[in-house]
């Protein structure tokens, strides 16, 4: 039975198998026109149209990229047609970049989808006026392809080893983007609790922020997804490399029953009310989206496609070779998800917007 180094080898000999023949997308690429044919079905058009693109946004070699270039292995079985679907990376600003494209540049005809920070979609509301310019209600959300609990972690020989420590000792740890979760949430939890994250910007992912982390030029990362440590370095927290301090979900992860929640470091309902707030992203670990204004029949289709790529053996046979956690949550459930944290209650979102001194 192969190592579950072997298994997690496995994930990324399979992105540079296919990152190899997929140059990095310019976000400035001109949209092109809808050329379907007037009361065209979806079917007839997917049939006709036999290249898609994935926009992912990040690095090749990251854990979304990881999750985008196995869906697109697999999907095409559940489009009329099986177009070959193209992985792009288009990266910058810590996923805005990607976002803005697919909002207001990419073709609306549904040959064009992308993956993006499961933080992204939450900018708008938290993020203050200035910082972005989509309504992430307008997006067609295919789903997720898992629900997600992240982890701030320290290096073993920092001086940081529990959740506790990080309120009277500074931890050093990486930022990778103005708009990246990386950078937001431990900006947001120092101003909300009193943490002491020292976040030192610019890396472009955080595989290579990992490797800096391994390097010493940081002490931790301050949001780490548990998928992407046991896929990217799967021996680190069996063998104490790293500390796990805590985990950001709102229930414990099975395999975490002993890492604290980040809901437990609250001192009043307030507080604990604006964590809610920020984790309800957590449910979006791994999104996929369309443009806004789809054909609402292509809309549909490319919705059931991902569903049904979600449940297919041979895509979940590659998913577990890969280390991949795979828990559908339907596009539906997004939406409703987001139209629920939309209307959340203008104190709240004040408090927690200056607690990420986002005012």
């Amino acid at each position: 039975m192969p190592s579950s180094v072997t298994r997690a080898l496995y994930g990324f000999i399979l992105i540079a198998a296919v990152a190899a023949s997929s140059p990095p997308l310019s976000a400035a690429a001109e949209s092109a026109p809808d050329q379907s044919a007037p009361n065209q079905s979806a079917e007839d058009f997917y049939r006709a149209n036999r290249t898609m693109t994935l926009i992912v946004y990040t690095t090749a070699g990251s854990t979304y990229d990881l999750y985008g270039r196995v869906l697109v292995r697999h999907m095409p079985r559940y489009i009329p047609g099986e177009p070959t679907i193209v992985a792009k990376n288009m990266i910058g600003a810590g996923g805005l970049l990607a976002t803005r494209y697919l909002y207001s540049q990419a073709p609306r005809d549904g040959l064009t989808f992308g993956t993006i920070g499961r933080g992204l979609a939450f900018e708008p509301l938290l993020g203050g006026s200035k910082t972005v310019d989509f309504d992430p209600l307008k997006f067609l959300w295919l789903g997720s392809m898992n629900r997600e609990s992240t982890l701030a972690v320290s290096w073993h020989t920092s001086q940081v080893k529990t959740a506790q420590d990080l309120f009277t000792k500074e931890l050093m740890v990486a930022g990778t983007g103005a708009g990246a979760d990386s950078q937001i949430i431990p900006n947001a939890l120092n101003g909300l609790l009193g943490t002491k994250f020292k976040i030192i910007a610019g890396y472009d992912s955080v595989t290579n922020a990992a490797l800096a982390m391994e390097r010493g030029e940081i002490e931790g990362l301050g949001y780490w997804s548990w998928s992407a440590l046991k896929s990217s370095k799967p021996t680190w927290a069996p063998e104490g490399k790293v500390n796990l301090l805590f985990q950001t979900s709102l229930k414990p992860h099975p395999e975490l029953p002993n890492v604290p929640l980040v809901t437990s470091l609250a001192r009043s309902d307030e507080e604990r009310q604006a964590l809610e707030l920020i984790f309800a992203r957590e449910t979006l670990g791994r999104p996929f989206l369309a443009p806004p204004e789809l054909p609402a029949d292509r809309g549909k289709l490319l919705r059931d496609a991902f569903d049904r790529t979600m449940t297919d053996k041979a895509f979940l046979a590659d998913a577990e070779k890969a280390k991949m956690e795979v828990e559908l949550v339907t596009g539906e459930e997004v939406e409703a998800l987001l139209r629920k944290v939309y209307a959340t209650p203008e104190a709240i979102v004040e408090r927690t917007r200056e607690a990420m001194n986002r005012q």
